[in-house]
């Protein structure tokens, strides 16, 4: 009975409900719900952005502290030790980050592990799970702070630094991947340049369709208001949805990098070689039909094979196949047209070589150019299936017929795909949410910074005003 009453003398006991701090990521004081049911600690985090730290993986995000507090911000970094997916006590699965930082709890201090969400739907900022408790503390769940309560104004001398002021434009990224090269570089690019940056994941908003106040949601409740400025950075699997709320924010008079109109056109491929025909400039030979019927004269009309076959709704290279003869041609177009699958047939530039450029344009100016090698095997120069990037000049008649496409196309932000043939330079393709990690790696240029810079230029009398 000594023994069992010393062990217990040794551990901190804690209601359901208890004040901490975090000192190594600047939290004098938040507010945690105790809950030995859950085996893994969360933290609220907003914002989140891996990145590398001499040579070691880190993140930094921001938090709320202060629970229906949206004004006082606390930006954070911390070491990270895993990457886990976690089912939510409402039964949703998402990969968290885990960070490994020291917790206070009264005078007592110890390392644990959390995991970063966004915890806005939730009743507090903080959850201490079992795994951080163990060997230290024990829970009495009719008691509430027992380790002392911080009131209102203690909270506010303690934060009296952290409320967030405006530095530069407040703009939102509406992508799906924080961990994106491309991401992460027009993030760093936006705070470098003193913008106040907001990672806006595309899954967790929502809107509110409204003639006289029309809003966009996040998750937990959050209104996406006072927004300047929108980049969005939408996959081709969500188009819809992304598009969707790219208008939303269009119709909030927030001001979007590339519109959902110019969005929605680039990623129909027939539309928009239609619309490139239209403004005059060339592409390769290209065939559209709807019944197997007329396969053969497809072939024909676009030179016969070899010849390229394309799904439309294919991207970074995937649904595009090569048909060496007219049997394999035929096979490959009746076999996606059984599949009710819209297609074009394009005639095969041979003496490109398996190589094109990608010229990339911002705000009506070509800021790069790389050549695009196809890996050995393909004839495809893809970057994502082992193709090379190197630095190429392009020539000037290059240069006009990619400004004058992404004109056509009336996006700000393009990446243009130019094939050099025997007729010249032909257009293969317009993309609406170029990559920045092959043309930033073989270039050395802040392509991030010159689509902020872009966003800059639109807001340039209100910035001098202010």
């Amino acid at each position: 009975m000594v023994f069992i009453y010393t062990m217990f003398q040794s551990k901190i006991i804690l209601g359901s409900e208890e004040w901490c701090s975090f000192p190594e990521l600047g939290i004098p004081a938040i507010k945690a719900r105790v809950d030995s049911g859950a085996k893994t600690s969360a933290l609220h985090a907003i914002n989140i952005v891996p990145f590398l730290k001499d040579n070691e993986k880190w993140v930094k995000f921001d938090i709320n502290p202060i629970q229906n507090n949206l004004k006082t911000v606390i930006h954070c970094e911390a070491l990270m030790i895993d990457k886990r997916v976690v089912k939510s006590s409402s039964g949703f699965r998402e990969q968290r980050y885990v960070i490994q930082t020291k917790i206070m709890l009264g005078v007592e201090s110890w390392t644990i592990q959390m995991t970063l969400t966004n915890r806005d739907s939730m009743g507090f900022r903080m959850l201490l799970g079992r795994e951080a408790m163990s060997g230290r503390i024990l829970v009495d769940p009719e008691e509430k702070y027992l380790l002392g309560q911080t009131t209102t104004e203690n909270l506010k001398d303690l934060y009296v630094d952290a409320i967030a002021k405006k530095s530069g434009l407040r703009i939102g990224l509406l992508a799906s991947n924080p961990e994106l090269y491309s991401n992460k570089r027009i993030m760093e690019a936006g705070e470098m340049r003193g913008h106040e940056m907001h990672f806006l994941n595309i899954k967790e908003c929502y809107m509110k369709l409204d003639a006289d106040q029309p809003e966009i949601h996040y998750r937990g409740g959050k209104v996406l208001d006072n927004f300047d400025a929108v980049i969005p950075r939408i996959r081709p699997s969500i188009t819809f949805y992304g598009c969707a709320l790219t208008r939303q924010f269009e119709a909030m008079k927030v001001f979007c990098l590339n519109s959902a109109a110019a969005i929605t056109q680039s990623r129909d491929k027939l539309f928009s070689l239609q619309l490139l025909l239209r403004n005059g400039i060339d592409i390769p030979t290209t065939g559209f039909a709807n019944s197997p019927l007329d396969t053969d004269d497809l072939i024909k009309m676009v030179g016969g094979s070899p010849l390229i076959v394309k799904l439309l709704e294919g991207t970074q290279g995937k649904g595009v196949v090569l048909a060496e003869t007219k049997k394999a041609a035929e096979s490959v177009i009746n076999a996606f047209k059984s599949l009710n699958a819209n297609i074009l047939v394009q005639e095969f530039i041979k003496e490109a070589n398996g190589k094109d450029l990608r010229l990339f344009v911002v705000d009506g100016k070509v800021v790069a150019t790389i050549q695009r090698e196809a890996a050995a095997g393909e004839f495809r120069a893809n970057i994502h299936m082992g193709g090379t990037a190197s630095i190429i000049k392009p020539t000037v008649e290059e240069k006009k017929i990619a400004i004058k496409a992404a004109k056509a196309m009336d996006l700000r932000v393009a990446g243009v795909d130019i094939i050099r043939s025997s007729k010249g330079p032909l257009l293969l393709e317009v993309n609406s949410s170029p990559g920045l990690e092959g043309i930033e790696g073989a270039t050395n240029k802040d392509i991030a910074g010159e689509m902020i810079k872009a966003i800059e230029k639109n807001f340039k009398m209100k910035l001098t005003n202010e």
